[in-house]
């Protein structure tokens, strides 16, 4: 796992940054103020999150870890991927987001490109008592819950892909919470049962 990247920018645009660690030009993804925040020829130090997909690989960077967790938090939420995330820290800082997510700010979250009214009330459901738990120096107290990670795992055990592992895992959310239920309070074979039920329609949609 790349962590951070450190060495002379060679490349700047907008959304993307090349940095070059000794001969080795590495790309990552960034959003328009992280971008005015560096020049060529300059040294620069990201905090960076591998996204890892079927057919690719991308890297994406951070001024700081506290902006790298949270964007690798608000992927925990059912629809929302890389290119939104990054596009909810390139309209709002961490402390925006929690804010938000705290007050239960919809029309703030709805300004992010891409995510509509029922975006932000989902995201405000699956983050509320997540976020909070950022500390303000940037450590997380908490991250992806433990049970979370443990169901992604068995389901690729069972030969799901890791796209149709997380959609699966983000549906049991969904329906567990409709059902006032919290999925840290249940053994591990009451979730896989209830992942693998949510996607008996096809494995299309698990």
């Amino acid at each position: 796992m790349i962590s951070s990247l450190f060495g002379r920018v060679l490349h700047l645009s907008q959304d993307r940054v090349v940095i070059d660690l000794s001969g080795v030009g590495l790309a990552a993804v960034i959003t328009p103020a992280t971008s005015a925040r560096l020049s060529i020829g300059n040294d620069a130090q990201l905090f960076t999150s591998l996204v890892v997909r079927e057919d690719s690989l991308t890297l994406f960077g951070f001024l700081d870890e506290e902006s790298r967790v949270l964007f690798e938090l608000v992927q925990t939420v059912s629809g929302i991927g890389p290119k939104v995330a990054m596009a909810i820290l390139a309209v709002m800082s961490p402390d925006d987001l929690r804010s938000a997510v705290a007050q239960e700010n919809i029309a703030a979250i709805e300004r992010v490109p891409g995510i509509g009214r029922k975006g932000a009330q989902r995201m405000i459901l699956e983050l509320k008592g997540k976020i909070s738990d950022l500390s303000t120096g940037g450590h997380p107290l908490t991250h992806v819950a433990p049970w979370r990670e443990q169901l992604t795992s068995a389901l690729m055990s069972l030969g799901y892909s890791a796209k149709e592992a997380d959609a699966g895992v983000a549906n049991l959310v969904v329906h567990l919470q409709e059902e006032g239920k919290d999925p840290a309070t249940l053994q591990m074979s009451e979730l896989l049962k209830g992942a693998l039920q949510s996607g008996q329609r096809g494995r299309g949609s698990l």
